[in-house]
C-alpha cells in the first residue's frame, strides 16, 4: 500500500456509507493520531487500539445522525506523489469553518485551528467535513 492515510480515509468513508457501527484499520502512529483528532472534533464516537504489538489494529466507532453519517466528506490533500505544504498563515479554512483541516507539523499531528494558534505550518494531510 503506497498511501496508508488515504486507505484510512477510504475505510472510514466506505463504512459510513454502509452504515457500519465500526471499522478496523491497521495500526500506525500517524493513523492513530488522525483517528484521535477525528474523535476530539466529534466526527467519530470512539477510537481504541487493540491487539498484540505486531498485529495492532485501530478500531473506530462511527457516529451517525439518524441514518446519515456525521462525516459528510473526507478528502486527501497531500499525496505521496505530490506533497502539499502550507505555512502558518496559509492554512485553509474548510467549508468556511464548518470542517477541519488536518496537518502534520513539527509539533505533531494538529488540526488547522491548533496549528494557527501555535503558529506552525506543515504538510496538509486531509480535509474532513
Amino acid at each position: 500500500m503506497s498511501d496508508p492515510i488515504a486507505d484510512l480515509l477510504t475505510r472510514i468513508r466506505n463504512a459510513g456509507n454502509a452504515l457500519l457501527p465500526s471499522v478496523e484499520i491497521p495500526h500506525s502512529k500517524m493513523k492513530e493520531s488522525i483517528a484521535h483528532i477525528l474523535k476530539r472534533e466529534g466526527y467519530v464516537s470512539d477510537v481504541a487500539v487493540e491487539g498484540a504489538v505486531a498485529k495492532k489494529k485501530i478500531k473506530v466507532k462511527l457516529k451517525y445522525a439518524g441514518r446519515k453519517s456525521v462525516i459528510d466528506g473526507l478528502q486527501r490533500v497531500s499525496s505521496p506523489g505530490l506533497r502539499r505544504y502550507v505555512g502558518a498563515t496559509e492554512i485553509p479554512r474548510v467549508r468556511n469553518g464548518m470542517g477541519t483541516a488536518i496537518l502534520s507539523t513539527p509539533a505533531g499531528i494538529l488540526t488547522g485551528n491548533e496549528a494557527r494558534r501555535q503558529n506552525v505550518g506543515g504538510e496538509l494531510l486531509c480535509y474532513v467535513w
